[in-house]
């Protein structure tokens, strides 16, 4: 239950945790936070656990990742600094780190966005042991497209066409919050001490980026906004987005949102409306809706997760499914380095591991391969995903693996026939060859 201390705004001192939504526009914890504080500043914490290797040989978090999320503070920082608040970055424990923050800045209130999931749960769960009854809590779901609240949940159909009929008929989104408030420059601190870690202090190698990546974006919520003005009103590459999107090859075959939306660089809110505002003024069609179809599926599977809990992280899925599974480590090796005997798979995977990203058609290929091809633990697929994946969300995730394993919300239960994915979405191998350097080991 939170805490509901009440104090008159004069006497506030409050502090915005962030987690997954790195921006200062759509920001509920921001605004109600600046219109309620006297005193107001900003914390992210980078967990030292994240980059340490688990017992497969990789970090829960890649420098690709970790790399983007950087870029991410850098730009929150900048736009926070606007408004006079400082945003405070550490490496070491969430629960530690800001239960000192808190006493030693005589916080009143914080504010930070609702998560569900297990290790999220268990952070937040430190953190409240930490900080005692005294601290007013303040939380808030803003990485949906539908509001929790407005979402009848026994409504959350566990396949995907129901849910979003019922969505689309019955579910407003809604307008995003109010721009946040200024402070005074008094109210800013630790600025001259308060630089951003590196890579090396994370633990992580610096990379250079590969000419040939499909992502050639930095992370951001100026940059959020800059690809939108770029993808919708510049390049008007929105029109095509639906005939386009199972694209393999350069950053325009998709909208390549993902990213953003995943950090909270932007809010699917802000996606959504300015996608209207585009079928108002510009146009309206089958693409602009299929942009607005994906955030659907986006919410589907946070609300399926909201759903079944921890669940998907089990081996059976949400469907309890008692496959036999491998646990076959070469194998393994050989799907992440690309060195299958398919050369699809093997370019898709070889471009995650140079890059931190792969195309949607590339992701649901290698993961059918894993799992109903290697027939290898679906979840060993999904950490590695999680560990490489620049556009990782925990929801989205679980929910694609389980989906395409055949233990969560597809009722086919398809197996993808790779050859033939292959010779459709990349029928004269420029895909392969760019990612095999010519040669299709077959």
């Amino acid at each position: 239950m939170l805490n509901t201390v009440a104090k008159d705004v004069e006497d506030v001192s409050s502090l915005v945790w962030f987690r997954n939504d790195l921006r200062v526009s759509d920001h509920t914890g921001l605004t109600k936070a600046s219109k309620n504080s006297k005193r107001l500043f900003g914390i992210y914490c980078f967990d030292p656990k994240l980059f340490i290797n688990n017992n497969l040989g990789f970090p829960k978090m890649s420098a690709f990742r970790a790399s983007f999320i950087l870029e991410s503070i850098k730009e929150l920082k900048i736009e926070l600094l606007k408004k006079n608040i400082s945003l405070i970055v550490k490496i070491g424990e969430p629960n530690k780190v800001i239960s000192e923050f808190i006493k030693e800045h005589n916080i009143n209130c914080i504010y930070f966005q609702d998560e569900w999931t297990e290790e999220e749960n268990s952070e937040e769960r430190l953190l409240l042991n930490n900080i005692g009854s005294n601290i007013k809590l303040e939380k808030y779901f803003d990485q949906f497209l539908y509001h929790p609240s407005d979402v009848d949940q026994s409504f959350v159909s566990d396949v995907f066409t129901s849910f979003r009929k019922y969505c689309e008929k019955n579910i407003v989104v809604r307008e995003m919050v109010e721009p946040i408030s200024s402070f005074t420059k008094d109210n800013l601190i630790n600025e001259e001490h308060n630089n951003l870690p590196s890579l090396q202090d994370l633990g992580l190698n610096n990379f250079e980026a590969d000419s040939r990546t499909a992502f050639p974006f930095t992370g951001g919520c100026l940059s959020a906004k800059d690809r939108i003005n770029y993808y919708l009103w510049e390049s008007k590459k929105v029109n095509f987005y639906k005939k386009t999107r199972n694209g393999l090859l350069g950053k325009d075959y998709s909208s390549k949102f993902s990213a953003w939306l995943a950090n909270g660089c932007i809010s699917p809110r802000e996606i959504y409306w300015e996608i209207r505002k585009y079928e108002n003024d510009i146009m309206k069609n089958q693409s602009t809706y299929w942009m607005i179809f994906e955030l659907i599926w986006r919410d589907f599977f946070k609300f399926i997760s909201l759903k079944y809990g921890n669940k998907i992280f089990k081996i059976g899925g949400i469907l309890e499914k008692e496959y036999t599974w491998l646990n076959d480590e070469h194998q393994f090796q050989n799907w992440i380095n690309g060195m299958t005997n398919e050369p699809f798979v093997n370019a898709n995977m070889i471009e995650l591991k140079s890059t931190g990203w792969m195309s949607n058609r590339g992701r649901q290929n290698v993961a059918s391969f894993l799992s109903k091809e290697l027939l290898i633990d679906w979840r060993w697929g999904a950490n590695y995903f999680e560990s490489m994946l620049i556009d990782y969300d925990v929801h989205s995730n679980y929910g694609n693996w389980m989906y395409v394993s055949g233990v969560g919300n597809d009722p086919r239960d398809r197996k993808f026939n790779i050859k033939f994915q292959a010779d459709r979405y990349d029928p004269n191998n420029k895909f392969q060859n760019l990612w095999l350097q010519g040669k299709l080991f077959i």
